[in-house]
């Protein structure tokens, strides 16, 4: 199994959770302006999306987009995910809520959008926090353990670090023990980000 990064792109997310399953994986950094990999791969060839994450299983498929290769892990590596009748279900709600509302409206900030735009997003940023700030249900999203969703979360969180934004009190206390756990050390060792 291998999977495809960038360091510092949101497949800093998958590379965390793989790390947390304690998954045996190989790791290739990918340069998103020319397309290109590591080992000289064309990318595109890979993945005609071009962007990170991508994930290639021991039988050569390839998975991508953040909610479905954390899905796939959390599936496969039952601690990262919520158990549950409606477990799953919930898990997919929390990464679809993160990926569309959280990441989407980081955008503008990454791509100098005008500073209406930018002001725009950070309101909207905030506000989107502070609704999972409320939703924390103990240390982490779901309790006392952390699932792919605060794999996710938490690099949305060093981003809106990066930026400068306001964030809630007890998303400063999960972004920091995120930060603690060996898994999240390695992967962000590894991408150059310690």
């Amino acid at each position: 199994m291998k999977l495809y990064y960038c360091p510092f792109a949101c497949s800093l997310a998958d590379h965390i959770a793989l790390e947390e399953a304690g998954i045996d994986f190989e790791r290739e950094r990918v340069d998103l302006k020319l397309k290109v990999t590591a080992s000289g791969q064309n990318y595109i060839k890979l993945t005609s999306k071009g962007y990170v994450p991508a994930l290639q299983l021991d039988n050569g498929e390839i998975i991508t987009e953040n909610v479905a290769i954390l899905d796939w892990i959390a599936s496969h590596y039952p601690k990262l995910g919520i158990r549950g009748e409606l477990g799953r279900t919930r898990l997919l709600e929390a990464l679809a809520y993160i990926s569309t509302e959280l990441h989407r409206s980081l955008r503008p900030l990454w791509h100098s959008g005008s500073d209406q735009e930018m002001a725009e997003a950070r309101a909207a940023i905030e506000t989107r926090l502070e609704f999972l700030s409320n939703s924390l249900a103990g240390d982490y999203l779901f309790g006392e353990h952390p699932t792919v969703a605060d794999c996710y979360l938490f690099v949305m969180l060093l981003w809106a670090e990066r930026f400068g934004l306001e964030v809630p009190k007890p998303l400063v206390g999960l972004r920091e023990r995120m930060r603690t756990r060996p898994a999240v050390k390695v992967a962000l060792a590894i991408e150059g980000l310690s």
